[in-house]
């Protein structure tokens, strides 16, 4: 397992967008002229106000799967001023993520996802301290991976169903707040795309099967009534079959089969991947807004 830390500067910023409150981090001052904060984050300020700003500057949020879904909430997180990052996927950018994956460039393709996106950070949110972690999270390395870390948030984009339902199961016991995505291939219709209790999502196969092994081995509660607790993205759109057995191929770089958010074997379409990861991170701003008016 790599792990690295970039911990770029952090900006001059105003008193009057950034309030010293107790419990609330604000970065220690730097004179970067080059750096603008107020300029570059103000209309954070005025749209979920000063206290949420700082919310969001001491926040550290752990996206899990950083492809066609995750790449976009971690783009978007970033550009909200969250203050912390972390990041964990093992893949590489091949030329078929070009598609549908905000880092996949003809310059970045070979790089690993994870530093492709925290030198993309390092261009939008200089002051993130960002940590970037070349792994796939099993359910064996759970506690090394997630265990110890003290996240606001994690927002699970993995593809892998028993992965998948280990990272839930974990953090619902470790009392992490998650919010888990399903699948995003063989979709057009990015309007069909909200957010349930897990155990609420319809036409999702992807979750359907988590939903059965978090019941099966980890004790979530049965029956048509009851709730999860874990806030799911899905999308009510049925899935489009490939219209050709050349949509269907499937390059070497990825996993056999139809494994969910990587979108093998179905088609996938930016306006609907990057929707997905969109929803998920603005839940975890409006969350984490709502952290700041209760302390406020």
């Amino acid at each position: 397992m790599a792990i690295a830390h970039a911990s770029f500067l952090f900006p001059a910023m105003s008193s009057s967008v950034v309030p010293s409150a107790p419990g609330v981090f604000v970065p220690t001052a730097v004179d970067l002229d080059e750096i603008d904060f107020d300029r570059r984050f103000g209309g954070i300020a005025r749209l979920y106000g000063a206290a949420a700003l700082a919310r969001f500057l001491q926040a550290h949020v752990c996206v899990i799967g950083v492809g066609g879904v995750g790449s976009w909430a971690i783009e978007a997180l970033a550009r909200s001023a969250v203050g912390n990052l972390t990041m964990i996927d093992l893949d590489n950018l091949a030329e078929s993520n070009i598609n549908r994956q905000i880092h996949a460039l003809t310059d970045t393709l070979g790089q690993a996802k994870v530093s492709a996106l925290a030198a993309r950070i390092a261009q939008i949110n200089p002051y993130c301290h960002v940590t970037e972690v070349e792994d796939f999270i099993t359910a064996d390395n759970l506690p090394e991976m997630i265990g110890g870390q003290r996240y606001d948030y994690v927002i699970d984009a993995i593809d892998n169903v028993r992965a998948k339902a280990a990272v839930i199961a974990y953090c619902r016991d470790q009392g992490i707040r998650l919010i888990t995505i399903g699948s995003a291939g063989g979709q057009v219709d990015a309007t069909c795309i909200e957010v349930r209790d897990l155990a609420k999502t319809e036409q999702e196969p992807l979750l359907a099967k988590v939903r059965k092994r978090l019941r099966s081995e980890y004790r979530f509660p049965r029956g048509d009534k009851v709730r999860f607790g874990i806030d799911a993205v899905f999308s009510t759109e049925p899935l489009s079959a490939p219209l050709s057995a050349e949509v269907c191929a499937v390059d070497a770089d990825t996993a056999p089969g139809v494994t969910g958010l990587n979108c093998a074997g179905y088609g996938s379409a930016v306006v609907v991947t990057a929707t997905f990861g969109l929803v998920a991170a603005g839940h975890v701003l409006r969350k984490l807004a709502a952290d700041a008016a209760v302390v406020a």
